[in-house]
């Protein structure tokens, strides 16, 4: 196996150029090839060479790919979106330093490269931001429930953001067009087409004027900051706001309105409203607390998407807990756990053992379901560390409040939030172990896994397997 000489340049190309997927691709190659940073060429940018250079695609592996933290692949999808050219050698630099040893390089706030990556991704996320809050969609004149809207990003994030439109307005059919790129929504498919100008989306609608009698009627002159109100909504996006046409007139109107509400006499309500009844009280180490407190969780995104946080099930004198992954299509519509495919096998098996199922405490390490759409179905989309860790909390409790004797951890996200991170599955299956609480588990496969199986004869293996693993139980 010959090596790159040391002076040769190598061309790298990411198409397009905030694709995370491309310039994972080229970025591995580039690693498993032993290539310095100073060695390669980023097409697209400043940085690229024009004097050309080899073709990373032909280079031999010298070693295989290193593992990355999930951190840095996150924050790599956003800084991807930003438009400076220099950011592929920015993320491939820092890639090459945790991959040669740096494996704490993201906790070293004050490096110049992590530094500079951050701040690149706070302004893709801002952008983000502007973008959910300032598209406003058009009705296409002649056209039923079809929409349009003009925006101009500042960075490449219309793939990053598209996917939020598609899930808030699922139900019709709508275009986002920008300067440099397209999103289309059908109903079932979200596509990506070439940019247009702002002439492509309709000028104005019909029911335009409902929202600004609504804004008009909303707008609280007691509570006017204009230096607040600009730093949250920025001129340059008025031109897609129809409310921003009234608010020269409310602003200069504000202050006669302040003095008018001050100086009006006090009127009584036209109607009593009944005062709420009282809700019932709950001891605050209950079960039940536990449940209404995550009802409402925020602490990740995931319950943005979800149809409601599914929280444990099962008797509160437990012995056993079951801890699966995270719930399933079926779960997040029921807000039951372990009722879907995976859980009907789970059943299944525990059928087979002589264990009432009746008997263990079901609940999942991530309470809301992630899934990614594919035209009417939700596909299951695993859970990040991030969210893992956010639930952690969650599971801690039911554990402390349970007091279990022994817990079964379904699969490896199971196993990592409730062994900790460094566990692998492959290695601990089938292993009790206990914890610092005192409490012994073990950890086997998801039952999904063994779904996915796809061969017969490998699906019938796999879950005699699984059994096997469940066995554990009746011995204990």
């Amino acid at each position: 196996m010959t090596s790159t000489p040391a002076h040769a340049r190598v061309a790298a190309r990411v198409d397009p150029p905030w694709d995370a997927g491309a310039w994972r691709s080229a970025a591995r190659a580039a690693l498993c090839a032993g290539l310095p940073p100073e060695q390669l060429d980023w097409s697209g940018g400043a940085q690229g060479s024009l004097l050309g250079g080899l073709d990373l695609a032909a280079l031999p592996a010298q070693r295989s790919a290193p593992r990355v933290p999930s951190e840095f692949l996150a924050l790599a999808d956003a800084v991807l979106c930003h438009r400076a050219d220099d950011r592929h050698g920015l993320l491939y630099r820092m890639l090459w330093r945790i991959a040669e040893g740096e494996r704490a390089l993201l906790l070293r706030a004050a490096d110049p490269d992590v530094h500079r990556a951050r701040t690149m991704a706070q302004a893709v996320r801002r952008d983000t931001h502007k973008m959910k809050a300032f598209v406003r969609f058009r009705a296409v004149p002649g056209a039923d429930e079809e929409y349009v809207a003009w925006f101009e990003p500042d960075h490449w994030i219309v793939d990053r953001v598209a996917p939020f439109f598609a899930r808030r307005f699922a139900g019709m059919r709508w275009a986002i067009v920008t300067p440099y790129r397209s999103a289309l929504w059908d109903g079932q498919t979200l596509a990506f087409a070439a940019g247009g100008t702002r002439a492509d989306a309709p000028a104005e609608d019909a029911r335009e004027d409902l929202w600004r009698t609504y804004y008009a009627n909303i707008f609280n002159p007691a509570r006017l900051n204009t230096t607040m109100m600009r730093a949250e909504m920025p001129q340059k996006y008025w031109k897609h706001l129809p409310e921003t046409a009234l608010l020269p007139a409310l602003v200069r109107e504000a202050g006669v309105r302040v003095r008018e509400m001050a100086e009006r006499a006090h009127q009584a309500p036209r109607r009593r409203i009944p005062v709420a009844p009282a809700a019932p009280a709950l001891a605050p180490d209950s079960f039940d607390a536990l449940r209404e407190a995550a009802r409402d969780c925020r602490r990740c995104p995931l319950w943005q998407p979800a149809t409601q946080t599914v929280f444990g099930e099962g008797p509160g004198d437990a012995r056993t807990m079951i801890v699966g992954e995270q719930p399933g299509d079926e779960e997040d519509l029921s807000g039951r756990p372990f009722v879907g495919p995976a859980g009907r096998l789970f059943s299944r098996a525990l059928d087979e053992l002589g264990i009432d199922r009746g008997s263990l405490y079901l609940t999942n390490a991530v309470k809301h379901f992630r899934f990614e759409p594919r035209g009417k179905r939700r596909l299951h989309r695993r859970p990040d560390v991030a969210h893992v860790e956010a639930c952690n909390g969650w599971l801690r409790a039911e554990i402390a409040q349970l007091k279990p004797e022994r817990i079964v951890c379904l699969g490896a996200t199971a196993a990592r939030a409730v062994f900790g991170p460094g566990v692998r599955l492959t290695e601990e299956r089938g292993l009790w172990r206990t914890r610092d609480d005192g409490v012994r588990a073990f950890a086997t496969v998801h039952p999904s896994w063994v779904l996915r199986q796809g061969d017969p004869a490998a699906q019938a293996q796999a879950y005699a397997g699984f059994v096997d693993d469940l066995r554990l139980l009746t011995a204990a």
